[in-house]
């Protein structure tokens, strides 16, 4: 023995805090529930306004390439999923919910549809990853103080199809928007959120969405 005293393994670090859940509001995987942890600027689309937004999508979903660009806790992507959508490309940075989002896929099994990518957004967009597209539908959702919209537009359109629908979330008081070319469809506004769908200018085929169904 050298007399030196044993060294001591660093302490893992904690485990992040659960600020609560989400739950998938329709389709096949209806009622389950994605783990939201207490992460900066993590603020999921709220049941109200993915049941409109969905009610809106549903027409477009059978065999849609969906991408998830700042996934948080999945609920915007897995639920394409869940109702018709062919697969799915969920993008986040965060570690940990990676970790949770990789979980969930497979308590799923849907490993062979939702595919989760850790990393930055922006990062991935250009890069060759993104070549998984073109995407028919598309959620922009960033941390609403990152201001991040313009950027993630900006690298976001040119992966998208033609006739894609874009769905954009910002606060009430924001209006982000792509191209005048693309068109707004529907929006709706709550106190927290207005939340956009816009259609790109390649519309070939006629649009068959639902009527708006505002949240009050």
């Amino acid at each position: 023995m050298n007399g030196r005293p044993p060294r001591r393994r660093p302490a893992p670090a904690p485990a992040r805090a659960v600020a609560g859940s989400v739950r998938i509001v329709g389709g096949r995987w209806r009622g389950t529930k994605l783990p939201v942890p207490d992460l900066d600027g993590l603020r999921p689309t709220s049941d109200r306004v993915r049941e409109t937004l969905f009610n809106w999508l549903q027409p477009a979903l059978p065999g849609a390439v969906v991408l998830d660009l700042f996934a948080g806790s999945g609920a915007l992507g897995l639920e394409a999923v869940s109702r018709g959508a062919a697969r799915a490309v969920l993008v986040e940075r965060d570690p940990v919910q990676a970790a949770n989002l990789r979980a969930a896929v497979q308590r799923l099994d849907a490993a062979g549809q939702v595919q989760v990518v850790e990393d930055d957004a922006l990062r991935w967009l250009a890069g060759p990853g993104a070549a998984a597209g073109p995407f028919d539908i598309a959620f922009l959702d960033p941390p609403f103080a990152a201001g991040l919209w313009q950027p993630a537009l900006q690298a976001l359109l040119p992966r998208l199809a033609a006739d894609a629908w874009l769905y954009l979330e910002s606060p009430p008081q924001q209006l982000p928007a792509p191209p005048p070319e693309w068109v707004l469809h529907r929006e709706l506004r709550t106190a927290q959120a207005r939340a956009a769908l816009h259609r790109g200018p390649g519309r070939g085929r006629a649009d068959t969405l639902a009527p708006a169904n505002p949240a009050p």
